[in-house]
């Protein structure tokens, strides 16, 4: 377990017990990282899967929470262009804004995120007790954290993975290569083509 908040200094591991468990299946996005790296979203679609406002997404990437890594704006009429790591944070951020995290905790929880490899990220539990930020990644860190006897809550983030997985693939994509737009599986799609068609 890692504390990336005030607690204790970033990446400083605790000294508790192994665990014996086998980790969880890595969503399929963690399994092929790098057609996961292929794509890129655009301010829309981000909102929709991670469930923040353009407004956040705007404010966050002037300020340097959360930028995109796959195409900055680089002023009037360009569009930044984000990754699907990109979208997971900014879900977890929102989760961590709402739980009433502090800003400065949730900046060293992202750089700590965005450092992590992609195997990592989707078997990592953050819990927080809303002042500190800690990685767990095993159930003996999660239990050694409860018995604290605070009050904490956590983000099994390979879930929050799964919950971006699906809500992308029914959005529009772009390919980094060609600038390509990739149309998602998106049933009220279907239906406006064949509004189209009929009109």
């Amino acid at each position: 377990m890692r504390s990336t908040g005030e607690g204790r200094a970033t990446g400083e591991p605790y000294p508790l017990r192994g665990s014996s468990v086998r980790p969880p299946a890595l969503p399929a996005a963690a399994a092929g990282e790098s057609a996961a790296e292929r794509l890129g979203y655009r301010g829309p679609t981000v909102c929709a899967a991670a469930g923040i406002t353009y407004r956040q997404l705007d404010y966050w990437a002037r300020t340097g929470l959360v930028e995109p890594s796959v195409r900055p704006a680089y002023g009037s009429g360009t569009q930044r262009l984000y990754s699907f790591r990109d979208v997971v944070v900014l879900k977890i951020v929102k989760r961590l804004l709402d739980a009433g995290v502090s800003l400065q905790n949730i900046r060293t929880a992202v750089r700590h995120l965005r450092s992590r490899g992609y195997a990592d990220l989707a078997q990592m539990t953050l819990m927080s007790d809303g002042a500190t930020v800690y990685e767990c990644s095993s159930p003996d860190e999660v239990v050694d954290l409860l018995q604290g006897g605070q009050g904490v809550f956590g983000i099994a983030v390979g879930v929050v993975w799964r919950d971006v997985e699906t809500a992308l693939s029914q959005l529009h994509a772009e390919r980094v290569d060609t600038g390509e737009t990739i149309v998602g599986d998106n049933p009220a799609d279907e239906l406006a083509r064949r509004r189209n068609r009929a009109g």
